[in-house]
């Protein structure tokens, strides 16, 4: 009835150590996935501030004459 296992140091060392791999390995997976959307996301923001600025640029280009 009572078939209670005595838990000791090396046990929850090991679950320990079994856990931290666990989440080393998530950890790292999700880095590279992240920093590809990281770089996207700027490039992309890069590109719609460029494409902003150049459209104002245009509408308010005006025409300069010059006299003597």
């Amino acid at each position: 009835m009572n078939d209670r296992k005595i838990i000791t140091r090396d046990d929850l060392e090991q679950r320990f150590k079994t856990l931290q791999d666990d989440v080393t390995e998530i950890t790292e997976t999700k880095k590279a996935s992240i920093t590809v959307f990281a770089v996207v996301g700027i490039a992309a923001g890069l590109l719609i501030a460029y494409l902003f600025g150049r459209r104002g640029g245009r509408r308010r280009r005006g025409v300069i004459e010059i006299r003597r």
